[in-house]
Order: C-alpha cells, then sequence, then structure tokens
C-alpha cells in the first residue's frame, strides 16, 4: 500500500514515517511540508512542499494528515477531488471545521479521530460505560503534554469530556468548564471539569475521575511513545483503503463498536 503524510516533519510526521518504513507491506511516496519548511529537501524519503500534494496523490492509496486544522482541511479538498481516502491525526478542529470535515467525508472515506492508539481508544469506552453505571458522581478530566503542544484541551481529552457528557444525557458544550480561576470558583454539580497541564517531553497523559462519596476511580493512560499513534494511524490507512465514503473513527478501525 503506497501513503502521503503530510506534516512530515514533525513530531508524529516521523514517527509515522519511521513505522512506515519498518512495515513491509506499506511504501511512503510522498512526505510532505508547508512551504518555505526548512525541512524541505531533507530526510529519505526526501520531503517536498504540500503544494505538490495533488501529484504525490496521484500516486497514493492513502493520506495520512497530521498538520494543522487550515492545512487540514486545504488538504482534504485536494484528496477529495483525487478521490483518496485520508487520515486526520490533527486536533484542534472548531465546530464548523468539523462539519466540513464531515461534509467532505460524503465524497471520499475519513478516518478522524483525535488519537489513534489502541488503549485511548478503549479508555474512550470504559468511560463511556463508569459514567453511565455512576452518572451523579462529579467527573474531571486532566490531561498532560509536552511544552511544544500548541491546542488546549487536547483532542483527546475533549473527545473523553464528550463521551462522558453524552453518557450521561448532558451537552459537553454546556457542562464543560475548562480549568477554574475565580475568587467564587465552587464546583457546580453538572460540571464536567477539563485540565491541561504542558511541562517537558511528555507524550501524553489522560486520568479521568469519577468522584462520589468517600470513593473515586481513576481510569488513566499513559502514552510513553508517539510510535504508538503512529502505527495507529499506518493502521488506519490501511483500513480505509477500499471503504465506503463516510466519516469514521478509530473505534471502526479496531471493531470496538
Amino acid at each position: 500500500m503506497k501513503i502521503t503524510v503530510c506534516g512530515a516533519a514533525g513530531r508524529m510526521g516521523q514517527a509515522i514515517l519511521a513505522i512506515a518504513k519498518s512495515d513491509e507491506d506499506v511504501e511512503v511516496v510522498g512526505a510532505l511540508e508547508h512551504e518555505g519548511s526548512r525541512a524541505i529537501g531533507t530526510g529519505e524519503p526526501i520531503i517536498s512542499s504540500v503544494n505538490n500534494l495533488e501529484k504525490f496523490l496521484s500516486e497514493t492509496d492513502a493520506l495520512i494528515d497530521f498538520t494543522n486544522t487550515d492545512s487540514a482541511l486545504k488538504n482534504l479538498d485536494i484528496a477529495k477531488g483525487c478521490k483518496i481516502p485520508v487520515v486526520i491525526g490533527t486536533t484542534g478542529f472548531n465546530e464548523e471545521q468539523k462539519k466540513r470535515v464531515a461534509e467532505i467525508s460524503k465524497s471520499i472515506p475519513i478516518v478522524f479521530s483525535p488519537n489513534m492508539s489502541v488503549g485511548v481508544n478503549i479508555l474512550f469506552k470504559l468511560v463511556e460505560a463508569v459514567a453511565k453505571k455512576i452518572p451523579d458522581y462529579d467527573i474531571e478530566i486532566v490531561e498532560v503534554h509536552h511544552n511544544k503542544k500548541k491546542d488546549s484541551p487536547s483532542g483527546t481529552a475533549a473527545k473523553l469530556a464528550e463521551v462522558a457528557a453524552s453518557s450521561i444525557g448532558r451537552d459537553i458544550n454546556d457542562a464543560g468548564v475548562y480549568g477554574r480561576h475565580s475568587a467564587d470558583a465552587l464546583r457546580k454539580k453538572d460540571e464536567i471539569g477539563v485540565h491541561s497541564v504542558r511541562a517537558g517531553d511528555i507524550v501524553g497523559d489522560h486520568t479521568v475521575y469519577f468522584a462520589g462519596p468517600g470513593e473515586r476511580i481513576e481510569l488513566t493512560h499513559r502514552a510513553h511513545s508517539r510510535d504508538t499513534f503512529a502505527a495507529g494511524a499506518v493502521r488506519a490507512a490501511k483500513w480505509v483503503v477500499g471503504r465506503k465514503t463516510g466519516l469514521y473513527d478509530m473505534t471502526d478501525v479496531l471493531s470496538l463498536k
């Protein structure tokens, strides 16, 4: 299978290229970065400008995108024109941008997930199950990432909050509280707190707290390496080729639904 990677010089892009090189069933035909990137012309495979994306897609079975929201949407539009399936690991999309992704998925198959690891996607399912069993417990989410991460909260934490809220019949847009800084920050009963820590080179930790009278449950996932996300992205690329048009996530890829 032939893939093209957008965001090839980033942390995740480099991890994906390494995983792909070690997979005898995968060939990287395109490694792309934004125009003006100092990485262009370097690396193995040699990194090229994303301005040449359409040319590379003519030889590609699936596109993997780990860039930023604006770039990802531009790349999606090009993939749509070329009828190439896409795996999106980019995070930070707002609601309007998510709607645009969903609209494009009517023309091509897209795997869209804030986290490609097996463990995190099992965590989504565990949070759903626990929330349904103890809907009256307080729910708080803490995520910890490296100090270079731009979006906050992480896409994974946002998804965990959404899963928890929907599992107990709440709308995260109403229930979500993102950090607390106030002289009167008393927790309201229906809140779901989401808190971000940025420090050092931490790959990614997520903990969901369910706290009730006299006890609490903590569900935690800790990523030791970006390789787990990269392997999931390559796995998703293999899976999405030949699928019907539509919007999928990693629970589809991993058969967790």
